[in-house]
């Protein structure tokens, strides 16, 4: 029987198992509560009326949570709906001060130059893009790179966020870790430019549950699993500590796992036997004095 299954996964069941693991590997867009408000969120700063102050958000939460996908998939949808691109993703690169940072910018606008020393020059460079290409929104992923030099030049950083809303007209978008939050409330005048998404670790209730019905529905393992039922919903969650990436990339191994050993579906003693360490764990000693 394959009723647990979403109607445009049942068919994978008749495939080869290596078209099926494929399947299970690609990447998913799972639409739950947070990514649904962060994209209402985003889309109002595409819909809003032309501003000299423009309001930002922060999408922040821990490492491996979601919130890169969360981004990418509503500038895709962005393109497939909007004749003109109005929404840039910038991945922010290591590295202090206004060079690096605008180098990201450089790179994500698909334009050269964006290694010279010269800040001046890529300021001008940036300026003449910024002018034509006429962004709505830019999206600086990582954000918390560019946060770990000098004070001074964190708050050149900043100083180009304001001058852009005012300039340009673009609301920027500041993904990363908790830093963000604090860097950004340090100042009343910051704090008011930027609206909070927080992207939270998950609770083990019933939207994680609910997480699990969605990720079983969407694996074509031919027996249920039944991830959301006790104890296979809190070993899940205890070795994910709430972490999406975590989440689904257990249950991904573990649906590869059971297709290649013909069980057909996800076991409790099937995840055990991944061997899957914690992120928080990954550091501890006793771990790494083994690999030596």
């Amino acid at each position: 029987m394959s009723d647990h299954l979403l109607d445009h996964v049942r068919p994978y069941l008749d495939r080869d198992p290596e078209e099926r693991i494929a399947y299970i590997r690609a990447p998913r867009w799972i639409g739950h509560h947070v990514a649904r408000d962060s994209h209402r969120r985003l889309a109002e700063l595409l819909s809003r009326p032309p501003s000299f102050r423009t309001q930002g958000l922060m999408l922040v939460g821990p490492y491996a949570n979601g919130k890169t996908m969360i981004a990418e998939r509503f500038a895709v949808e962005h393109l497939r709906s909007s004749p003109e691109q109005r929404v840039w993703i910038a991945q922010t690169r290591e590295g202090a001060g206004l060079g690096h940072f605008y180098a990201s910018i450089l790179r994500a606008l698909r334009a050269p130059g964006g290694d010279i020393w010269d800040v001046g020059r890529k300021a001008e460079q940036l300026d003449h893009l910024l002018a034509n290409l006429k962004p709505r929104v830019l999206i600086f992923d990582e954000f918390h790179n560019a946060l770990r030099g000098r004070a001074r030049d964190v708050e050149a950083v900043f100083a180009f966020l304001r001058r852009i809303g005012r300039q340009y007209d673009i609301s920027p978008v500041l993904i990363g870790e908790v830093a963000i939050y604090d860097f950004v409330n340090a100042t009343s005048e910051m704090a008011s430019r930027f609206d909070l998404v927080a992207v939270p670790r998950w609770q083990y209730d019933e939207n994680y549950l609910m997480l699990l019905d969605s990720l079983e529905a969407a694996l074509p393992l031919a027996r249920t699993s039944d991830l959301s039922n006790e104890p296979m919903a809190r070993r899940v969650f205890s070795i994910s500590e709430g972490l999406i990436g975590e989440i689904i990339a257990i249950v991904t191994k573990a649906a590869v796992a059971a297709i290649r050993s013909g069980s057909e579906r996800i076991t409790r003693a099937g995840v055990d036997e991944l061997r899957h360490v914690p992120i928080s764990h990954r550091r501890n000693a006793a771990l790494r004095e083994s690999l030596l």
